[in-house]
């Protein structure tokens, strides 16, 4: 891993660091509750360009960006963990049985690649399925339990397992997906798009901010969260601490472009700019963020999408209840294929989210941030 993949020829996409920010978060290993990877990359990103960049003790990373003396206080969060899996035990035989680590289907994981991380060294492994020629014919349509099945490492015991690979039960586990722009597009394929699209949105975001030389009208704290995926646990713990006047949640979206889904499961598309969430299953936003949000994509021309969905849930949830209560909204980037080994978005959309991000956090003063606060 390391090399930006071309699938095709003539590509146009613009060559920036914006391209090669989305390949280092894609491709770096961190399911919930091993995030040490992905925070490392973060807080060597934040630091040169943060006033303080410090963790609390879940592991969150919190990079204060300093404002105006009195200014208000704006939260932006997106998680760091991905959905993986982790060893629960190695048989005598030398596989690997595993424990989920967020919300999986389990005929996403069947014969697919994973990287197993550990210290000693990265392993590579295959999720095994028995060959249609044995295969009962009862069984040729079932779903796969995943309880069932087992990451074969190419070992001949337990104790090789163990001791020459350095695997122990507990070893977090992650999908083996190198980063590539899809064909002639502006498409990008990769694993763990929720939510390290959402990662590299917050520090390009930043990133423009500090480079630029205008004069910051409020406090930006920056935020990546551990734990999203198994109970939005980082976000509960980050936002106390930072007790936020504004929370802008950074999260990948749900794409109902595709065959198979429907506009009454969901409504954005990929390629049409960015998406704030009217409802899920764990936040109804801040109706005055909500407005102020959509009167700011309209007045820079950014086109932004809305979506209603049943299920989901995110850490702008956290951020809405934490303390007194916060205004929070959810901006997403439409995502293909979500919580699987390969997921698609759009570079365009990505470049709109960040404009968006961007102008919002400038244009939140105390007076725009007390009308939105007071009901």
């Amino acid at each position: 891993m390391g090399n930006i993949i071309f699938c095709g020829g003539g590509n146009d996409l613009v060559m920036d660091n914006s391209l090669d920010l989305l390949r280092i978060f894609s491709e770096v290993g961190g399911p919930s509750g091993y995030e040490s990877r992905v925070r490392e990359i973060l807080v060597d990103k934040f630091k040169p360009i943060a006033r303080s960049v410090e963790t609390d003790q879940m592991g969150s990373v919190i990079a204060d960006i300093s404002g105006v003396n009195d200014s208000p206080k704006i939260m932006l969060s997106a998680h760091m963990d991905e959905v993986g899996l982790m060893v629960k035990n190695i048989t005598e035989e030398g596989y690997i049985k595993f424990q989920q680590l967020g919300g999986w289907l389990d005929q996403a994981i069947v014969n697919q690649r994973w990287i197993i991380l550990n210290d000693k060294k990265d392993v590579l492994g295959v999720t095994g399925i028995k060959t249609v020629h044995v295969m009962p014919q009862e069984d040729r349509k079932k779903i796969f339990d995943a309880k069932d099945l087992f990451i074969d490492v190419g070992a001949p015991s337990r104790d090789y397992v163990m001791n020459n690979l350095g695997i122990s039960p507990g070893d977090p586990i992650v999908p083996f997906s190198p980063f590539s722009v899809l064909n002639d597009g502006d498409l990008l394929l990769g694993k763990a798009w929720d939510d390290r699209a959402g990662l590299a949105l917050m520090v390009k975001v930043i990133e423009e901010i500090q480079s630029s030389n205008s004069e910051k009208v409020n406090s930006i704290f920056a935020v990546g969260t551990v734990q999203e995926e198994v109970g939005l646990r980082g976000a509960t713990t980050s936002s106390y601490m930072v007790d936020p006047d504004i929370g802008i949640n950074l999260e990948a979206g749900v794409a109902a472009d595709f065959p198979g889904i429907s506009t009454d499961e969901s409504q954005e598309k990929i390629g049409l700019g960015p998406t704030i969430f009217l409802h899920d299953s764990s936040m109804i936003p801040n109706l005055k963020l909500r407005d102020f949000v959509s009167q700011v994509a309209e007045s820079e021309g950014i086109s932004l999408q809305f979506n209603v969905l049943t299920g989901y849930g995110q850490d702008g949830s956290a951020l809405q209840r934490s303390r007194g209560g916060t205004p929070t909204i959810n901006i997403a980037i439409p995502t293909r294929y979500l919580h699987s080994h390969n997921s698609v978005i759009s570079y365009k959309d990505f470049q709109q989210a960040t404009r968006l991000v961007r102008v919002l956090v400038e244009k939140l003063d105390s007076k725009t941030v007390e009308e939105i606060k007071n009901f």
